[in-house]
């Protein structure tokens, strides 16, 4: 008998997860499967583990993977399929986490700068000063609907269907206006309409032209993609001294230790607070 299959009849049926989901949970399930001397069936905890210390080096990845062998094995308990769960105590090999890429914020000016310099300059503008300003998803943006436009904020649908309000500061609302006034009357339903089977401009769409924006900035294109400007978006704001929280919610993260990675901008401006503020420093000012 397929328990794999059964499993994941049970998550659409029951659960409602999108066909995308399923999808990602078949593949590492039946990867497992295939990788594990005896299948799913007879993997034992400590085999378990070792697959997923196997695993490359991508911790977002292995995550997913060992999250689909909890949910796999809890089904086969609940089911009575199984008597002892072996992903009870699954843990996520320890990776050395990649810090992330951010540009500087003269590299952003000359990016946006740049971008009067492109064909269909005001929408490249618009999508570039929103991605910085808000920390979109390059998904969240491409796919941004008109109806999502709220005055100084954005509606974002992001992950797991969740919702978010995200502030817009003058310069992006400005953009924005003036993209909206030169995309002029459309019966499409985004923000960023193309003539595609999507009906928005892709993600691939936009990451070419970011590249070729980048080269008319002088900015090395390797160094340039929509999630590094999400990333500068997050990088800044905590560099300024904006509260971690906010940046999470901003951003749209579940887990505030996913935020935490953006703390590798502050050693600068942690040395300036403790100089300034703490109660022993020198320089503290009396008030």
């Amino acid at each position: 008998m397929n328990y794999i299959d059964i499993f994941l009849e049970s998550l659409a049926a029951e659960k409602g997860r999108s066909s995308k989901t399923l999808s990602a949970y078949e593949s590492d399930l039946r990867l497992a499967d295939a990788a594990i001397s005896g299948g799913l069936s007879h993997a034992t905890p400590d085999a378990l583990q070792s697959y997923l210390a196997s695993l490359p080096d991508k911790a977002s990845s292995i995550a997913r993977k060992a999250s689909a062998l909890r949910g796999f094995y809890k089904f086969l308990m609940l089911e009575k399929i199984i008597t002892a769960n072996p992903a009870q105590n699954l843990e996520i090999p320890r990776r050395e986490r990649t810090l992330p890429k951010f540009l500087t914020t003269h590299e952003i000016d000359l990016l946006i700068s740049s971008a009067g310099d492109t064909k269909n300059s005001t929408r490249l503008r618009a999508m570039i000063e929103l991605l910085y300003a808000s920390g979109l998803r390059v998904s969240e943006l491409c796919e941004l609907p008109v109806s999502g436009i709220l005055g100084d904020k954005l509606l974002i649908h992001g992950k797991g269907a969740k919702e978010r309000l995200v502030p817009m500061h003058d310069g992006a609302i400005d953009a924005l206006n003036r993209w909206m006034s030169a995309r002029g009357d459309t019966d499409s339903k985004y923000v960023f309409p193309s003539g595609g089977k999507s009906g928005h401009i892709t993600r691939d769409g936009f990451f070419k032209i970011l590249k070729k924006c980048a080269i008319l900035a002088g900015i090395e294109p390797s160094r340039v993609t929509p999630h590094v400007l999400r990333h500068s978006f997050a990088s800044h704001l905590l560099a300024g001294g904006a509260n971690l929280r906010a940046i999470q919610t901003m951003l749209g993260h579940e887990d505030i230790s996913t935020t935490q990675i953006y703390t590798h901008v502050m050693p600068e401006k942690l040395k300036e607070t403790v100089i300034n503020h703490h109660p022993f420093s020198n320089n503290k000012t009396d008030k």
